[in-house]
């Protein structure tokens, strides 16, 4: 695995967290009110479900790697296409949501219930990893699988510090909750952009077979 290659997974991580959805929401909600301590707990009760649905994610990649190169190719592109998908929701929002106080009492038991019940959390690990894979090719073997969970398992910890950190400052939790949707369309813009590689790259993979 190259390091460009590395950083992009550790970089996959961090968004993985930043972007804005219920467990960010809940986070800043927490850490408002009672303290950065709590929407760190949070994160980390969260983090059990985070990685758990990783580890389920490259297992069905590996097993899809060594299946055939065509099947893995059409993951890479489904992978691609649900990245556009989320993209385009988050670009066509209109709502600004508030807040939830969900995990100030015990964040991180309800920090794990939320990542473990979250059901967005496999295919969204699912088209993260599969995105990812693209760059390695059809041989996903297990040093780069690990690779890749120690990348964006690094990608998600930095994350979660920094959320928690600039969560923390009143009037930048302020601007997010006000400017959410603006936000949100940005990074969606990035989905966009990763999917349409991420297809662009399966894709000639397969034509220069």
């Amino acid at each position: 695995m190259t390091l460009t290659l590395f950083l992009t997974a550790v970089l996959a991580g961090i968004v993985y967290v930043v972007t804005p959805g219920p467990a960010t929401l809940a986070v800043l909600g927490i850490t408002a009110t009672r303290g950065r301590m709590r929407g760190l707990a949070f994160f980390l009760g969260h983090g059990v479900g985070d990685l758990t649905w990783s580890a389920l994610a490259l297992a069905a990649l590996l097993g899809a790697s060594r299946l055939g190169p065509e099947l893995f190719r059409g993951l890479g592109i489904a992978c691609g296409v649900y990245l556009v998908w989320l993209g385009a929701k988050a670009i066509l929002t209109r709502r600004d949501d508030g807040p939830t106080s969900i995990g100030a009492d015990a964040p991180i038991r309800d920090g794990m219930i939320f990542g473990l019940t979250n059901p967005k959390a496999y295919p969204f690990s699912l088209a993260m990893y599969g995105a990812l894979s693209v760059g390695i090719g059809t041989g996903l073997g297990l040093v780069d699988a690990a690779t890749l969970f120690l990348a964006t398992t690094l990608g998600m910890a930095i994350g979660d510090l920094f959320t928690v950190g600039w969560a923390g400052l009143p009037p930048v939790g302020r601007l997010f909750l006000r400017f959410r949707a603006p936000i949100s369309r940005a990074i969606g813009v990035l989905f966009v952009a990763f999917g349409v590689k991420t297809i662009w790259d399966a894709a000639t993979s397969a034509a220069h077979r």
